[in-house]
């Protein structure tokens, strides 16, 4: 937790903000995995803990959008639960390390709720309990308030000082883990075993994994959670993974390289490229640039490298406004990163990651690019460019004759069995370029 007058302060601005109305940003409960004394390791929602702190469950905060007074509410445990978890903090001593007022039991929070069920707001939920509360309190018409949110986004997407130095601990925790992964990785091992390495050291900084590591000799296949293929000596293992810090905050790292020897001369042109698209991304991030046209620009790095390897043809420039290069990378240059891994991604992602200036593309590929717009100093975005080679999606353009006067379909055939390669950073953006963290 940080000290009080950051979530005094951060309360004080939304409240100003939001003007009128109680505000209710509930924490999570834990879930049962199986019955209800097993339950998943617990994971606070990120509003609640942006502005209460607490990464504890079944807490909850409102906050009088009009005079600004904050309460916790939540149940004191009873003595049964001393016996199994130790003394615990009153939910008082909760609410006085967050400068706010102790509110009462979650009974009495549910009468308030339906009480003032016309006056509360709240942002979209995301848990199905969540969705059934707010509607037997506040009726099945509620809604949540798109004027909460945005006010919400603009508070948390430009990260403070105390915040970044979290973040530099996860991205320095999360280059350990891969370091590990690459020094141990050796034919004949499971994926699953370079996976326990680097799940291991995420919960030895006192941690765990921001999001489940992806740990793949299928790097074609973006989101790989299978860990049950053998490792042999020079495939390329992508390994895309996080640690989240005890504060909560996320790192998000990919990096791929050879099992057990030097990658080929294939494999490294293959990756000199994605090199360079990161390289010169990052370069390009400042303050009022657009994600989308780095993105774009990005595009324009692959598409020429791959014309270089025989691999693309044509005209560079037109290849990419045709969307050609979204074969080998279907999916978007990076998102913002912070208390989530895809920062505020539950508040709805066009909110997040676009505006009335910059609107999402509706074009295969850059329409998963989740974030769009201008850039601000304060930003902590990933830059995550990759090549795939994807044989059923070759298939199927190949078929269809898509972007077929940029795309040497012919050549492709000796990339069939090759994989992907992903490279992926960290960054703040400043006020004079920007920083890589860690």
């Amino acid at each position: 937790m940080f000290k009080t007058p950051t979530y005094t302060t951060r309360r004080k601005a939304l409240a100003s903000t939001v003007h009128t109305g109680l505000i209710f940003l509930p924490g999570n409960h834990e879930a049962p995995m199986n019955y209800t004394d097993n339950v998943y390791p617990f994971r606070q929602d990120s509003n609640f803990r942006y502005f209460a702190g607490h990464n504890l469950p079944g807490l909850a905060l409102t906050i009088d959008a009009a005079s600004g007074e904050s309460k916790l509410w939540g149940n004191e445990i009873s003595l049964d639960h001393v016996v199994w978890m130790g003394e615990q903090p009153s939910v008082a001593e909760l609410a006085e390390r967050v400068g706010a007022e102790r509110g009462g039991t979650l009974a009495e929070l549910s009468t308030l709720l339906k009480k003032h069920a016309g006056e509360v707001k709240f942002l979209p939920p995301y848990r199905s309990e969540r969705k059934v509360f707010l509607k037997e309190h506040l009726g099945a018409d509620a809604g949540a308030d798109e004027g909460l949110t945005r006010a919400v986004i603009a508070l948390r997407e430009i990260k403070s000082a105390e915040e970044l130095a979290e973040m530099d601990i996860a991205v320095r925790t999360s280059m350990a883990m891969h370091a590990a992964a690459q020094k141990h990785a050796a034919p004949g091992q499971l994926e699953a075993h370079v996976a326990g390495i680097v799940e291991g050291i995420a919960i030895s900084a006192d941690g765990r994994l921001a999001y489940p590591a992806i740990v793949t000799r299928n790097g074609h296949v973006l989101h790989n959670h299978y860990h049950g293929n053998i490792l042999k000596a020079g495939d390329l293992l992508l390994i895309d993974a996080g640690a989240e810090t005890p504060s909560g905050y996320a790192g998000d790292i990919t990096r791929t390289f050879a099992v057990g020897r030097p990658m080929t001369g294939k494999q490294q042109a293959v990756w000199d490229i994605v090199q360079k698209a990161k390289l010169e991304s990052i370069a390009a991030l400042k303050p009022g640039v657009t994600y989308q046209s780095i993105h774009l620009d990005a595009g324009r790095i692959l598409a020429a490298g791959l014309k270089d390897l025989g691999l693309m043809k044509g005209d560079v420039d037109e290849a990419v406004a045709a969307g050609a290069h979204a074969l080998f990378m279907p999916h978007g240059l990076g998102h913002q990163i912070g208390l989530d891994v895809h920062d505020m991604e539950d508040l709805g992602e066009d909110l997040v990651g676009y505006d009335a200036e910059t609107q999402r593309s509706p074009q295969f590929g850059t329409r998963s690019l989740r974030l769009g717009k201008r850039l601000k100093a304060g930003f902590a975005l990933t830059v995550e460019p990759g090549i795939y080679f994807i044989p059923a999606l070759i298939d199927r353009w190949r078929a269809d004759k898509t972007c077929a006067e940029f795309i040497n379909f012919d050549a492709l055939e000796g990339y069939r069995d090759f994989g992907g390669i992903r490279l992926e950073d960290n960054v703040v953006v400043t006020e004079g370029g920007s920083r890589v963290l860690g």
